[in-house]
């Protein structure tokens, strides 16, 4: 009997590994931590950029300080006006004149910059974009 449960796990695995391989994905296996290691980094985009470091806002204008690159296609600092319209976690709907945008506000969370984050309130958004998602730095 222990043989057949085996044997039924094993076909389940390789199906599961077939089927990940058909869908274009490999197979991620968790690694199991053992007690004296270290925790994981963070990801590298929180680690490489910090908004105070290269520059400040002041008057809703982005003023660098030449610590870090100039903006670029990837990267630019901007500032957005709006309405919240929906809030989930760390996530935040804005209504724009012209359309909704949602924006990431861990950063500003972080700093302890957002004010009271809720549904119908009018803020002015001092951030950048980095590869296509507007994060908060500090919501006003």
């Amino acid at each position: 009997m222990k043989n057949i449960f085996v044997a039924l796990n094993a076909a389940v695995f390789g199906s599961s590994i077939a089927l990940i391989g058909l869908a274009g994905a490999q197979p991620a296996f968790a690694q199991a931590a053992g007690p004296d290691a270290a925790a994981p980094a963070p990801p590298a985009q929180m680690e490489i950029y910090n908004d105070t470091r290269c520059g400040s806002w002041r008057d809703d204008n982005w003023m660098p300080n030449g610590n870090c690159p100039p903006d670029t296609d990837k990267m630019r600092h901007e500032h957005l006006a709006g309405t919240i319209t929906f809030v989930t976690g760390h996530l935040v709907t804005l209504q724009l004149t012209d359309r909704k945008l949602v924006v990431n506000d861990q950063p500003a969370l972080d700093t302890k910059r957002t004010g009271k984050v809720a549904v119908g309130r009018e803020v002015v958004a001092h951030g950048y974009w980095l590869d296509g998602t507007f994060f908060v730095t500090s919501l006003v």
